[in-house]
């Protein structure tokens, strides 16, 4: 008999994972949104859909407790909460909400529902902490270093950027501090911060700076010296926000308008929603590359994984929700086959540290042709990640 997952949130990524998800399990989407449904509805009727308030604990609650497995998929700022809710019900949960609480807050709640919930289960972060964690096992890592972007293929003045997701959500990285280990010691810096250009096959020149990116990795791996996750945009990009930021397009405090008060962050982000609205069918790239150093049986080592992937004019599946839809729904797969069975909250960090869970994942990346290039190299003794 097929087991039976609810997907909770019809976005770009959220219909992207029903649709996969519905080629083994029987899924049913939820979002308050009727036509979001109606479009999932015209592309597959495999799923089923129901519409629903998803702010409201209860309609949470009611909507879950018939399925084997539930996979968040709500706006960051909902995340948390719908998180909490679904451990609280006793339901085990993918999660790709991204909110910026601490989801191992929720770590004893877990473990007294007797609930598995992994976390954080996207591309970066995600996948990156999914190869953190496999090599951890197998190393002594002192450096690891995530540089991730999703970007049209198109580059339109003046921000060459178009989003998959609320503007509001991308602003959130541009102002929320940046958090790095250096030494062993947490650093923190403005997010934008200590830009530089490195360059990848396939796209050329990119701009890298600070976003707060390492999340649960500065608690679950303290004994890395060295973390660091970057930001990628096409050069030019964050000189141009910087300019919004600084002149107070980001505030969150009212300012009156007449006879009105309005928030600019909101205001900005209407602006810029078309602006950065990713168009249908339009072509779009996931760009990632992850550095790891450290010792392997003595000898200093740098192992590196390359991902480049494109929207898919097949399946007409954006970039952005093959590779963190289709990591989410690896992670699903993987816990309804039996490969994962601890209790607790996870990040994907803790999976990937069992080999048959991390092995799992690539595979079922690799079968929808997200593929990661890996080369290693031996390096001297004095050389250092900067």
């Amino acid at each position: 008999m097929r087991k039976s997952i609810i997907v909770l949130g019809a976005g770009m990524v959220g219909a992207a994972m029903a649709n996969d998800l519905s080629k083994r399990f029987n899924v049913t989407l939820v979002d308050i949104n009727d036509k979001a449904l109606d479009n999932v509805r015209s592309q597959n009727t495999e799923i089923q859909t129901k519409a629903a308030d998803l702010s409201n604990t209860d309609t949470i609650r009611k909507h879950i407790k018939d399925f084997d497995l539930v996979v968040s998929a709500v706006p960051g700022f909902m995340g948390y909460h719908t998180l909490k809710t679904i451990i609280g019900s006793g339901k085990n949960v993918v999660d790709i909400s991204f909110f910026p609480e601490n989801a191992l807050e929720l770590q004893k709640l877990a473990e007294d529902k007797g609930v598995t919930a992994i976390v954080d289960c996207g591309v970066a972060p995600g996948l990156d902490n999914l190869i953190l964690g496999y090599y951890n096992e197998k190393m002594v890592l002192t450096d690891f270093e995530c540089l991730v972007g999703g970007l049209p293929k198109v580059k339109k003045w003046p921000f060459a950027y178009k989003a998959p997701f609320s503007p509001i959500d991308v602003i959130e990285e541009y102002t929320r501090e940046a958090r790095y280990v250096e030494n062993g010691k947490i650093v923190v810096k403005e997010a934008l911060t200590e830009p530089e250009i490195i360059e990848f096959d396939n796209v050329g020149s990119l701009e890298a700076f600070n976003t707060d990116g390492l999340r649960s990795i500065i608690y679950t791996m303290p004994d890395i010296p060295n973390m660091k996750e970057k930001t990628l945009r096409y050069p030019g990009h964050i000189e141009y926000v910087k300019v919004l930021k600084e002149s107070g397009f980001f505030a969150k405090g009212p300012i009156r308008v007449g006879a009105d008060e309005i928030s600019p962050i909101e205001f900005t982000s209407k602006i810029l929603f078309k602006e950065w609205k990713l168009d249908p069918n339009e072509v779009e790239f996931t760009v990632m590359r992850v550095t790891l150093r450290g010792m392997d049986k003595g000898v200093k080592k740098e192992v590196v994984y390359d991902l480049y992937d494109e929207y898919c004019p097949e399946t007409k599946v954006s970039s952005m929700a093959r590779t963190t839809g289709y990591t989410a729904t690896a992670t699903a797969d993987m816990l309804l086959e039996g490969l994962f069975d601890k209790v607790g909250v996870f990040p994907l960090e803790l999976v990937g540290s069992h080999e048959v869970c991390f092995k799992h994942v690539m595979r079922y990346l690799a079968e929808r042709n997200v593929v990661l290039r890996r080369r290693e190299e031996i390096l001297a003794d004095t050389m250092v990640l900067v």
